[in-house]
């Protein structure tokens, strides 16, 4: 009957498909892609900056300052965590649709001059509201996503921080194709272009049950495999891009639509994953009515009282009026066993978050500080600028592949072999630190060596913080934890960067003018020159050094979770998605045999 049916409207077989694919998890998953590859705005700062400081006639220590409240924003996630907590995926997603493009639309108009220019604290607002976007867009369809796929968050957490990463290299193929060398235009595009995706997914992007799928990880794979090809075209792309001269805006033209087609080629597999359930979905149902043709032939030769009972409920506990009067504020130096669901507050005030924290502002601190200043790393050395571009590109495309790497490879690590995510975050940390002294003590070419180590460890070190505090604290509020894990990014570039690095900078260069002869200026607010590799020397050993103090602070945590990372920590997710599997499977009362609840009403609750 059902084939008959099938056969006959094919084109509401079409309709029904396109309906399921639209409304499924595989879509979902394309989605959040999408809204990661366009919220890389925060790492395209140095693209338009020069506009910002030359048409509002700001000097460097005001720029410094705007570039600041950009990376804060971006990192300060808790507001986005704590909405995501009480509302649903598409309130934070429209909340931060809303104020990307308000924020960065207000500097656009800035800086092209539609209005009058703006105080420097306003525009400190504009550009950290609009920063502050990426939180959102973060909370809302990367923490959903973990929490669909709790068994594979490092391959999740891996593929959708990649995309990330080559967001800042995807919109400048796009915004030289749309507005050539007008860089103004880009901070229209980026304000514009991440609202609309986002805009566009929030009938999407939802809570869903946790259901497994055996070839799940394979899918994740296919994923991997498109994006390796993307992510290996953009290098190579960029780099052509960089050495051969009168690249025009038609050859621009062409490579983003080569990218964009890579941006959708991950539609081909969630189409086919759709179809494939289809197909489960219509062969089951043709077994299920055979079987009830001949359960019901059964049914009526057997008796009123072989009929199944009903299974009893059991009945609910009652829950003590102490542990209901209790508060978080009383319960949050009593933390749960670790894996279980920590409150905000237990979580906040464990030592082991306190740890992860500490080693994460030596980590990703120190990698974060080192890609800010690439650019005047690469000019105190003599490189061109081209050199400097090819770098920046290098930090872009291997920031990509150190997060799918520690995504993938920690997944498979810990599943197989129990090794723990703590460790492999060490290691990462440790290795960063050759990327430290390359610089410290540059030799020709070292740049780009570093450039790779730097960009690939700070990419690698996104996936494991977030994978980690999702499995010691819980996914209940990880959508809080985890962007207060993030915070440790801009406390790091603060210290190492600001504290440290600019002002030994200035030192250095202070230095150099008075062994010259030349007055430095008494106001500090032009930018000093500085050549040579004195410059970052001193600056890039003291990083090096709180690296190392990180990755013994990091080797704490191996030790202390040692035990839980030995044991099965999905075992209760793998439990919990049996027992939905289970109860998906409902026995009638009139004796008719067992059937299968629709796949699609699943999706919707």
């Amino acid at each position: 009957m059902v084939v008959a049916m099938n056969s006959g409207n094919g084109h509401g077989d079409i309709l029904q498909l396109a309906w399921q694919v639209y409304r499924g998890r595989w879509f979902m998953v394309f989605a959040s892609f999408l809204i990661m590859a366009a919220a890389g705005a925060t790492y395209m700062f140095g693209s338009y900056s020069n506009d910002i400081k030359k048409n509002l006639g700001y000097d460097q220590t005001t720029l410094n300052l705007l570039s600041f409240l950009k990376d804060l924003g971006a990192n300060t996630g808790i507001l986005s965590g704590l909405i995501n907590e009480v509302t649903p995926p598409w309130v934070v997603l429209s909340l931060g649709a809303g104020m990307n493009f308000a924020g960065y639309f207000m500097i656009w108009l800035a800086v092209t001059g539609r209005i009058a220019k703006p105080a420097v604290w306003q525009m400190c607002l504009y550009i950290c509201i609009g920063a502050n976007s990426q939180a959102f867009a973060n909370t809302g369809s990367l923490v959903t996503c973990v929490k669909k796929f709790p068994e594979s968050r490092g391959v999740v957490l891996g593929l959708l921080k990649g995309f990330v990463g080559l967001s800042g290299a995807i919109i400048t193929q796009l915004y030289h194709a749309l507005y050539g060398d007008d860089s103004t235009g880009l901070i229209l595009l980026i304000a514009a272009l991440p609202a609309v995706i986002s805009m566009l997914s929030v009938h999407t992007i939802r809570i869903m049950k946790v259901i497994r799928q055996a070839n799940e990880l394979k899918v994740f794979y296919d994923f991997l495999y498109i994006s390796l090809v993307l992510a290996g075209f953009l290098m190579v792309i960029i780099i052509i891009q960089k050495t051969v001269p009168g690249f025009n805006r038609a050859e621009y033209g062409v490579s983003s639509a080569v990218v964009v087609l890579f941006l959708f080629a991950p539609l081909v597999v969630v189409i086919n994953q759709e179809i494939q359930l289809r197909k489960s979905k219509n062969q089951q149902e043709i077994s299920n009515s055979y079987e009830d043709h001949q359960i019901m032939k059964v049914t009526i030769e057997l008796p009123p009282s072989s009929q199944p009972e009903s299974i009893p409920s059991l009945p609910r506990l009652p829950i003590s009026s102490e542990v209901k009067e209790r508060s978080c504020f009383s319960t949050m130096f009593e933390p749960p066993n670790r894996g279980e669901d920590y409150l905000i507050l237990q979580a906040l005030f464990s030592i082991d978050m306190l740890i992860l924290f500490l080693a994460s502002i030596c980590g990703v601190g120190g990698t974060l500080t080192a890609i800010d200043n690439l650019g005047q790393i690469g000019s105190s050395l003599g490189y061109s600028a081209t050199g400097i571009s090819i770098s920046v590109s290098l930090v872009s495309i291997w920031n990509y592949f150190g997060r799918v790497f520690s995504g993938f490879v920690s997944e498979i690590l810990l599943k197989k072999y129990g090794f723990p995510r703590p460790l492999m975050l060490s290691i990462i940390m440790l290795f960063s630190c050759m990327g430290h002294l390359l610089i410290a003590f540059a030799f020709p070419g070292s740049v780009y060596i570093a450039s790779v180590i730097i960009g690939f460890c700070f990419g690698a070190q996104w996936p494991l913080l977030f994978a980690i505090i999702s499995e010691i604290f819980g996914l209940k509020y990880y959508s809080t934890l985890s962007n207060f894990g993030s915070v440790a990014s801009p406390i790091g570039a603060y210290l190492l960067n600001v504290s440290v690095t600019g002002h030994l900078y200035d030192e250095e260069a202070k230095r150099q003018m008075k062994a010259s002869g030349l007055q430095t200026p008494s106001d500090g607010g032009k930018d000093l020159p500085c050549h040579g590799v004195q410059c970052f020397r001193q600056s890039f050993i003291i990083i090096t050094g709180a690296t190392i103090f990180g990755t013994l602070i990091s080797l704490i945590l191996v030790w202390r979770t040692r035990a839980f990372y030995k044991s099965d920590i999905y075992k209760k997710f793998r439990e919990a998605s049996e027992l939905v599997e289970t109860q998906n499977i409902t026995v009638s009362r009139d004796g008719q045999q067992p059937t299968l609840r629709d796949d699609e009403k699943l999706r919707n609750n």
